[in-house]
């Protein structure tokens, strides 16, 4: 691949490599809500599912749509690579609050919350109606809150008070307390990017 955009060009490649490299079965066994028939994974992000071909890596959608952009197609080849299977036992978190959260709040601020409050905040209908489009589940906080399954067991609900002339607009993301030991810090800041880029596309 020539390499054009290295942000999103090199770490893509770098797990591409990986990922021919790794053991499918053992995969496949680690993470139970991803099926693996002996020559392509099947994982379904955000309602989608796609079609992961091993070991030389291609993906395609189910539904004969469009693939996902580099950042969701190395966010799941790291999810095969390194992610595990954990229970849910009915708790929220914000990102804050989970392993490394304080290390990592000031980039994830910017690149997520600020990210939402500024691009949904100032467009509330617009947001509602992305979000029941892409079948999210109404929650009763903020001004409009969803809730969205991610992958597998891990769900997020985004939440959103819209701006005035007093207060600028505020968005906070809750996450299903398993992304604590499934998911990286590096990933669920990721996952945050991925639910707003989601939304986004719909609106």
């Amino acid at each position: 691949m020539q390499i054009e955009n290295n942000k999103e060009e090199v770490p893509f490649s770098h797990y591409e490599e990986l990922f021919q490299k790794m053991d499918p079965a053992e995969a496949a066994a680690r993470l139970n809500y991803v099926s693996w028939d002996g020559a392509k994974f099947a994982v379904t992000l955000f309602g989608r599912t796609y079609f992961l071909s091993w070991p030389v890596y291609a993906i395609e959608a189910a539904d004969g749509g469009p693939i996902p952009p580099l950042p969701a197609q190395t966010f799941l080849l790291r999810l095969l690579l390194e992610g595990k299977t954990e229970g849910w036992n009915g708790q929220w978190k914000t990102f804050r609050e989970m392993p490394w959260g304080e290390m990592y709040i000031r980039p994830y601020t910017g690149r997520v919350l600020t990210r939402a409050a500024f691009t949904f905040g100032t467009r509330l209908a617009k947001f509602r109606a992305a979000a029941e489009k892409l079948g999210g589940t109404p929650v009763p906080n903020g001004d409009a809150g969803f809730e969205f399954q991610v992958v597998g067991p891990y769900r997020m609900r985004i939440l959103v008070w819209e701006g005035d002339d007093e207060f600028p607009p505020n968005a906070q993301v809750l996450y299903t307390e398993n992304f604590a030991p499934g998911f990286s810090a590096e990933d669920r800041v990721v996952a945050g990017d991925l639910l707003i880029s989601h939304i986004k596309s719909a609106m």
